[in-house]
């Protein structure tokens, strides 16, 4: 299973929201600094947010171009790619794959153009809820549509990766909800990524002992509670 630090960006810097909310933020500084901590440390594949321009209050374009140019490992950027123009830019930037979250929930023909033009190899769906129930635009709006549904609907339009991340959980060390993940990877059959609320290895062990390819470290990382070095020196760089 894949260990992917998560650096969020938000007013150029990085940072961390508690459940998702903007106005509880603790920040961790310079983000071009902070993705090559965890190249250093092993890490394998990088999640970039832009989280300004998912709440739709700006842009952190210049630090990923700066994130983009100093990296050696790949990494997917995802906030706010709501169009093709906005696919384009984050693909150009060099990111193994863009990650989509409202469109793919909002706009299903936008979400199966986009299929088309990327592939499904360059493009991920954020399936970011409240255990199962969907969130949307930054995780700020609720979808009234089941978590489940949208599963089988992103299958059969050819989507094969999706990140599911608990928002109630996310950047609050309680530990993951595995009920919840144990239900979407019961429902999701290709590649998962899972995130929201990770505090140490027992929820990593957690995640594996599902099968999930890929877990998403937030808070945990930046707190010391996991270290990537710890798993390099077991002879499993980047994983688990």
């Amino acid at each position: 299973m894949l260990l992917i630090p998560a650096v969020d960006l938000k007013g150029g810097r990085g940072v961390r929201l508690y459940e998702g909310d903007p106005a509880r933020e603790t920040v961790y500084g310079d983000p071009v600094a902070l993705a090559l901590r965890w190249q250093k440390e092993g890490a394998g594949l990088l999640h970039l947010v832009d989280l300004d321009r998912a709440l739709g209050l700006g842009e952190n374009r210049e630090a990923l171009r700066r994130i983009a140019a100093a990296l050696r490992v790949p990494f997917q950027v995802g906030g706010g790619v709501r169009s093709l123009e906005a696919l384009g830019e984050v693909l150009a930037l060099g990111a193994s794959r863009a990650v989509v979250g409202t469109v793919a929930v909002k706009a299903p023909a936008l979400l199966q153009r986009m299929l088309e033009e990327a592939g499904p190899e360059r493009l991920a769906v954020a399936l970011d809820a409240k255990g199962l129930e969907v969130v949307v635009a930054g995780w700020q709006e609720r979808a009234p549509l089941s978590a489940l549904g949208l599963l089988r609907t992103w299958e059969e339009m050819g989507l094969r990766t999706v990140i599911y991340t608990d928002v109630r959980r996310d950047g609050t060390l309680r530990g993951l909800d595995l009920e919840a993940v144990a239900r979407v990877r019961e429902a999701w059959p290709h590649e998962l990524i899972a995130g929201g609320g990770i505090a140490g290895p027992e929820d990593l062990l957690g995640l594996k002992g599902l099968g999930v390819e890929g877990a998403l470290l937030g808070k945990a990382l930046y707190e010391g509670r996991i270290r990537l070095r710890d798993f390099a020196q077991k002879g499993y760089p980047g994983g688990v």
